[in-house]
């Protein structure tokens, strides 16, 4: 390996003196493992002038091959020395309310025994934080991420769903169409640009559909189980009502329209500074565990 970087060293730099103040020795111990690369390879790479150094015909093709190996080893080197790391600390995680309830305070536990070194505090929270302000490692953001400079990794795709009650589809029908939802109870998810009163369909969401119902409110879990409960329909994130569509205490309505899209869940980091740690390894971690629960979502 010594041998492979003087070459590379030497014709970057453009001479065997170079090289070895590059690589901290004598010249004459350059030129020796020069001389022992290519008795090794059985064949010269460099031809050697008092004045220049130039490639022969195999040292061309030898040269492009060794810098990547010597850039493979200095990426190795470096990902052994960030696992030499003590991975320790708190690690502060904001995270959207619902989704921060059912799928991520459930993962703590298995993380906190893979890194016993770290403790994790969740914020819950449906705004979207200022990670820099308030000092947040991480955020977890569901959506589409537009015009932003933050560093985003996608964790899985995200999907809405149109359900009911078995009980309150038998009492009030079934709608097959969007116009139908205006015969019907719909439940009203306060938080959304558009307002409790309107529903967007078509995948880029301009079908707008006006609604009403008996029931709004700004958490989607509450509206989730209002809907099992009988009290309406209610069109949300899969991911809060896969559980509930499982049971059977709601059934999947389908329409006539596609329903809007609704991105996808990443995890948000900082891009002025690189992430600790403690962040990577829980980035790490999620990037591992995430797709394979958002396979019911």
């Amino acid at each position: 390996m010594t041998g492979i970087e003087v070459f590379v060293e030497a014709m970057r730099l453009g001479g065997l003196s170079a090289a070895a103040r590059a690589l901290h020795m004598s010249p004459a111990m350059a030129a020796k493992h020069l001389s022992a690369l290519e008795a090794r390879l059985g064949t010269t790479l460099v031809h050697r002038t008092t004045r220049r150094l130039s490639l022969t015909e195999a040292g061309a093709a030898y040269l492009d091959k060794a810098e990547r190996v010597l850039a493979d080893l200095r990426e190795a080197e470096a990902e052994a020395a960030a696992q030499s790391v003590a991975i320790e600390g708190l690690l502060r995680v904001s995270a959207p309310m619902s989704f921060g309830v059912l799928h991520i305070a459930p993962l703590v536990a298995a993380f906190n025994q893979r890194y016993p070194g770290i403790t994790v505090e969740l914020g819950m929270s449906d705004r979207q934080v200022d990670l820099v302000e308030e000092r947040w490692d991480m955020a977890i953001r569901i959506g589409r991420l537009v015009g932003s400079s933050l560093v985003a990794r996608k964790l899985a795709d995200m999907h809405l769903v149109v359900c009911a009650s078995p009980a309150y589809l038998a009492r009030r029908g079934t709608p097959s169409q969007v116009s139908d939802l205006v015969q019907h109870d719909c439940l009203g998810f306060t938080l959304t640009r558009f307002g409790q009163h309107v529903w967007r369909f078509g995948l880029d969401g301009t079908i707008h559909q006006p609604v009403r119902g008996t029931l709004q409110a700004d958490n989607g879990d509450v509206l989730v189980e209002a809907a099992a409960a009988g009290l309406g329909l209610v069109y949300g994130p899969r991911f809060i009502a896969a559980r509930a569509l499982r049971e059977g205490r709601l059934v999947e309505v389908v329409l006539d329209q596609p329903l809007a899209g609704l991105g996808a869940v990443h995890a948000i980091t900082h891009p002025s500074r690189r992430p600790a740690a403690k962040t990577r390894a829980w980035i790490e971690f999620l990037a591992a565990t995430v797709p394979a629960m958002a396979a019911e979502w």
